[in-house]
């Protein structure tokens, strides 16, 4: 746990470090995440997410992921995926939108801290990413690149009110996600560091099913040539457990 804890801490430090050395936006995503209970050990994972481009203007990304929890018990589930994205590129000019398909699996960890709810995601995505060409003075799919990428995600919630189960209330959210590029990093920027976020945000639990949250985002993304980007994002949320 104290690794953990020093590793979360590292990751913000770091994160306040490279805000000095990057070119920032300011954009907003939309978000659903939902889980969807099929068995007794099973369920479903839906999530679709909107993102802009910088200012708020236009649609930047659209992402629509899904896959099948086993719940091993209480703590811990496992999953496996499918993802779908849809980049807005531009080349010479020339704008469109560019897909990148994603298998990905991964491990959830859940456990408790006193009054913090605390999970550790451990997710890995195969990635085939579209290669964009012009024809025709527009933006045309040519093959595709293939690529890993590990992702670590921890996740605090703590209610405002000190209760054993929290099912109703305020709660503030604090949470980190380091992305490493594990193999063929050609394919995106050369470098192991892909990106990292950073979320804190104020959310109302409805009932034990539904959440609702507002937050603000920092994304420090590591583009090719150490074009390094930061984004500063308004993201609205919504979870649901069925």
């Amino acid at each position: 746990m104290k690794k953990l804890v020093l590793l979360f801490l590292v990751n913000i430090l770091a994160s306040f470090f490279f805000l000095l050395h990057a070119q920032s936006n300011f954009t907003g995503w939309l978000a659903t995440f939902n889980t969807f209970k099929t068995g007794k050990k099973t369920s479903i994972h839906a999530d679709v997410q909107l993102r802009s481009t910088g200012e708020i203007r236009q649609i930047q990304t659209f992402l629509i992921r899904s896959g099948l929890n086993v719940h091993l018990n209480k703590h811990l589930t496992v999953t496996a995926g499918y993802a779908f994205i849809s980049n807005k590129r531009t080349i010479n000019t020339v704008n469109g939108f560019a897909p990148e398909h994603r298998v990905w699996e991964q491990l959830l960890a859940n456990h408790k801290l006193k009054n913090l709810f605390i999970s550790h995601r451990f997710r890995l995505e195969q990635r085939f990413i579209a290669k964009s060409i012009v024809i025709n003075n527009e933006l045309e799919s040519d093959g595709s690149l293939y690529a890993n990428r590990f992702r670590y995600f921890i996740r605090n919630i703590l209610p405002f009110k000190n209760e054993p189960a929290f099912k109703k209330g305020l709660f503030a959210a604090l949470q980190n996600e380091v992305f490493l590029n594990i193999g063929n990093s050609s394919a995106v920027n050369n470098e192991v560091f892909d990106q990292n976020r950073l979320y804190l945000a104020i959310g109302y639990r409805l009932n034990a099913g539904f959440d609702l949250e507002g937050g603000y985002m920092n994304q420090y993304i590591n583009g090719r040539n150490k074009a390094f980007t930061n984004n500063h994002i308004l993201q609205l949320a919504w979870y649901m457990r069925l």
